[in-house]
């Protein structure tokens, strides 16, 4: 096994549509997006055609990311079954010699996160006390958490002082409703289209001098960086509005060691990002997760699944099936981007995708009520 760190960023409301970079064909290529930081970011690194976050909610976000279940009907930390035995990217690493941490800047405790985190297998968790512990208390938004410009700096800063090899998580806040910045950037960051995209441009700026400080650490060239998003936020193009493009999350993969830049045709969600890490490290022992290795294997074998409003989405073999449990409502194809031509009953790959979404639900469904989360 490799003992390279390992370092999530979770960004607040982060969704595809922001990004200029994984968007080149909006508004006739004519679209330049809010994130010139994470765009220079992603020329060096590792994304996929068609990326999906599995809930609409931060709560769904950190167990399908760092723990490889998704959200099926309601969220999974808010179920009996989130008193099963069950671990995560944290746990896996710990028992190989990692150090482990999660840092979010809202007060300590806040929506279940630190519970989860300790759950999890991160051996220490950097909230608003601890920031504000060795900041000082000015940084502090007014309403959630401390702003991501200096929480992203202290973030890094605190690696530092971690021993290798470490894993850590960061779950950022400054993206949020009431879609506030920091006075001393109004000016700089104008309002846009809509409330959150000065928000996105804020904390864009805030990865980019994240990314420019970790940069200069000695831990940065043995590390491998995941970005992705909590979940989606306002959208302001059709096809971000629809049933499926309310899930389009980014997911990028960045190694400073083997810098790639590629857009990789596959289907890629959230529940991936553990199966991937550990493949990208050499990890060989037995592990449970919903999701797959995303660069081992094949496209035609990548799909996502979500859950909206009563219906399962299902996407693979180019088409996206909706199932409300009993029957398929409609299939599109991934083409048909405002999904306008319901193709059901016209596709023959709809038996072979029902079935897998039947087989995929029953795991989820027994694995939960049978508390068997680990192998």
């Amino acid at each position: 096994m490799v003992k390279k760190n390992v370092v999530v960023l979770i960004v607040e409301s982060f969704g595809r549509e922001y990004i200029g970079a994984l968007n080149k064909d909006l508004e006739g290529g004519k679209y330049k997006g809010y994130t010139p930081y994470v765009d220079a970011f992603i020329d060096k690194s590792t994304t996929f055609r068609y990326s999906f976050c599995n809930g609409r909610k931060s709560i769904d976000g950190m167990p399908s990311i760092l723990s490889c279940i998704p959200m099926f009907v309601e969220p999974f930390i808010l179920t009996p079954s989130s008193m099963n035995d069950y671990t995560g990217l944290a746990g896996i690493l710990g028992q190989e010699g990692y150090e482990t941490a999660f840092f979010h800047g809202a007060q300590n405790g806040s929506m279940g996160f630190q519970a989860f985190a300790q759950k999890t297998g991160f051996q220490h968790y950097f909230g608003r006390t601890e920031y504000e512990a060795a900041k000082g208390t000015n940084d502090f938004d007014g309403t959630w958490a401390i702003w991501d410009e200096p929480f992203l700096q202290y973030y890094a800063e605190e690696m530092g002082k971690m021993k290798q090899p470490f894993m850590t998580a960061v779950f950022t806040a400054s993206s949020h409703h009431p879609f506030v910045i920091p006075e001393q950037y109004k000016e700089q960051f104008p309002e846009g289209k809509l409330e959150i995209h000065k928000c996105i441009r804020y904390t864009d700026m805030a990865i980019g001098k994240f990314f420019e400080t970790a940069s200069k650490q000695p831990w940065f060239e043995n590390t491998i960086f995941v970005l992705t998003s909590d979940h989606t936020n306002g959208s302001d193009h059709d096809y971000y509005q629809t049933d499926l493009g309310g899930f389009c999350s980014p997911i990028i993969i960045y190694e400073p060691s083997h810098p790639k830049g590629q857009m990789i045709d596959k289907i890629a969600q959230q529940i991936d990002i553990l199966p991937t890490i550990l493949g990208m490290l050499g990890y060989q022992k037995p592990y449970f997760g919903f999701g797959i290795d995303l660069l081992n294997t094949p496209s035609e074998d990548t799909w996502a699944v979500n859950y909206l409003s009563g219906i399962y989405q299902y996407i693979k073999h180019g088409y996206v099936l909706q199932f409300d449990g009993q029957k398929t409502k409609a299939v599109y194809s991934l083409q048909d981007s405002l999904m306008q031509h319901n193709l059901v009953g016209k596709v023959k790959e709809q038996g072979q995708m029902e079935q897998e979404l039947k087989a995929i639900i029953q795991q989820y469904m027994e694995r939960m009520t049978q508390n068997r989360l680990k192998p």
